[in-house]
């Protein structure tokens, strides 16, 4: 029997309902696969600030790190909106990003052959597609210094950021991106300005070199203007994409629409000891505790979990094979339903999910 230690943070707003379902994943998978998972329950966010006063604590951070990887839901909410900034419940969710060191973001694009009619492409173009996004999380133009808006002694104002990554940098995300694909199709888009910009001539160079490691896999460089525009063109060229923090951030919500529904998909934050795994919705508080929230989101952000925190792949396949087949047999949140369709609650969901396991 394999034993894990798992923190789990069900959160604000719809988060509490979306995780009951999660564990319930959890345990029939812990009772089909032969495994023990030991949960502690964290608070972070606008439920820390109900409970401690604050938007995460120094306890909570040793809890999870002390775990073998951390289930999350959502956070924030209208209840918090006016308090200070290092108060609301964002910061929680910064601070613990920040503890567990997680510096490469991991965004599956993959549709369910049941959902093909809610995207905006056609289906012959997304038909298939299954890419993950490797976004560097921790470095590049959103952290990068000097930054700021001066005033100059001619009246006008300024305003600037820095670009800026360091070799090692690049190397970690990129070993990231070419160990994934070693697993997938074998194949990396890496993405960059390498024509105007300096710092992507460094990350090309860089990219390049760790590449010599990989010589199984494909590499090819591409200009991110080019790739947004092929990720709507021909999206099923793409296996692992490979990019910075600002040109990742774009093309993962770019991405994420292909699929057609944002509220289905799973996020992941990885590269230190602990693993964070998230939905990419947010807390939806104007539906909570209605039994309407939609649970797929969190419960392939569990099988995100168990394959890329618990090294246990063929759980994570059985997750996902268990959903594939609940929509193919037509269970339907509100967010996704249409008339030929069994309208369920969250719960239902759920148990439709959990049979199929």
């Amino acid at each position: 029997m394999s034993e894990f230690d798992i923190s789990i943070m069900p959160g604000d707003g719809i988060g509490p309902e979306i995780m009951e379902q999660a564990l319930g994943v959890l345990d029939k998978i812990a009772k089909k696969f032969s495994h023990k998972f030991n949960y502690k329950t964290v608070y972070i966010g606008g439920c820390s600030i109900d409970k401690f006063g604050k938007p995460i604590t120094d306890e909570t951070i040793a809890t999870v790190l002390s775990t073998d990887a951390l289930l999350f839901s959502s956070v924030g909410g209208e209840k918090w909106d006016n308090l200070a900034q290092d108060m609301r419940p964002e910061a929680g969710l910064l601070a613990i990003r920040k503890a567990i060191l997680g510096y490469a973001n991991l965004r599956p694009i993959k549709i369910f052959p049941s959902m093909e009619s809610f995207s905006t492409l056609k289906p012959e173009v997304i038909s298939g597609i299954d890419m993950i996004i490797v976004r560097e999380l921790v470095s590049g133009i959103y952290f990068g210094e000097p930054k700021g808006v001066v005033s100059l002694p001619d009246g006008t104002r300024k305003g600037f950021n820095t670009m800026a990554y360091k070799d090692y940098e690049i190397e970690r995300i990129a070993k990231i991106a070419f160990d994934l694909a070693q697993k997938r199709g074998k194949k990396v888009t890496s993405v960059d300005k390498a024509n105007v910009l300096d710092v992507s001539t460094l990350w090309r160079d860089v990219v390049s070199e760790v590449h010599k490691d990989y010589s199984d896999v494909e590499l090819e460089f591409m200009y991110v203007d080019n790739a947004a525009m092929q990720l709507v063109r021909n999206p099923s060229q793409f296996d692992v994409i490979l990019a910075g923090n600002l040109f990742g951030d774009i093309l993962s919500d770019e991405a994420s629409m292909i699929t057609g529904s944002l509220g289905m998909l799973p996020s992941a934050a990885i590269g230190g000891d602990v693993g964070m795994f998230e939905p990419v919705h947010g807390s939806a508080p104007d539906i909570a505790g209605k039994g309407i929230a939609n649970p797929i989101g969190q419960i392939i952000t569990t099988a995100m979990m168990l394959r890329y925190g618990l090294n246990l792949e063929t759980e994570a396949e059985a997750v996902e094979k268990a959903v594939a087949d609940t929509l193919k047999a037509g269970y339907r949140t509100a967010d996704i339903f249409r008339e030929s369709n069994k309208k369920v609650s969250t719960a239902q969901m759920g148990e439709a999910i959990i049979e199929r396991i």
